[in-house]
């Protein structure tokens, strides 16, 4: 797929006021400061797209991207640590969970996890939750670039293994660098392919 054109829509907190499910949509979440606005840029082409920032919890609101004129690109909230109050931090959960919970036209919900980690409590926990729920995600492994190639790939063997311990099936997974342009064919790829199959 290729992009040709990427337009901010809405910022908002409340899910009522997300645009109309008109169209396929697919989020991009993640614990905080997983280079969740970078890896957008990238798969957009435009730096300027996503806000980024090097403090944690920097995107507070949901926001909504036009892709193509044809499905919505969504930055939410990143969960788990970040430089607010516990009160903030739960609001943004209960944001986050709200949208995914209640978006109808949510195509794949994108976790990003900091390949650099063993996996964590809270991404595992956050997947399972995905899995009861029944919502369809892929993993997006980030920040390759900061890794030799075989230890990235046995990070991801790692995380394959510890999600094996509770998954008959593993969700499809990326391994992408921003800094690179590393897996920005296969995301979207798999993006068209979803659509196309709808």
């Amino acid at each position: 797929m290729e992009v040709k054109k990427a337009l901010f829509l809405i910022s908002n907190a409340d899910v009522t006021k997300c645009p109309a499910p008109d169209r396929p949509e697919y989020a991009f979440t993640g614990r905080s400061n997983v280079g969740k606005s970078s890896l957008i840029n990238m798969l957009v082409q435009d730096k300027s797209l996503a806000k980024i920032s090097g403090n944690p919890g920097k995107t507070r609101l949901i926001n909504h991207f036009l892709i193509n004129d044809f499905w919505y690109l969504v930055d939410l909230p990143g969960y788990g640590y970040a430089k607010v109050s516990k009160k903030e931090r739960k609001k943004f959960n209960t944001l986050i969970r709200q949208y995914i919970l209640t978006r109808e036209n949510l195509y794949c919900l994108f976790v990003l996890i900091d390949i650099r980690h063993e996996p964590q409590k809270i991404d595992l926990e956050f997947i399972h939750w995905l899995g009861i729920s029944r919502i369809p995600f892929a993993m997006v492994f980030t920040k390759a670039d900061k890794l030799k190639p075989q230890e990235a790939d046995k990070n991801v063997a790692d995380y394959s293994r510890k999600l094996s311990e509770t998954w008959e099936e593993l969700p499809p997974f990326f391994v992408s660098s921003a800094a690179k342009g590393l897996g920005r064919k296969e995301i979207l790829d798999y993006i068209q392919q979803i659509n196309e199959s709808n």
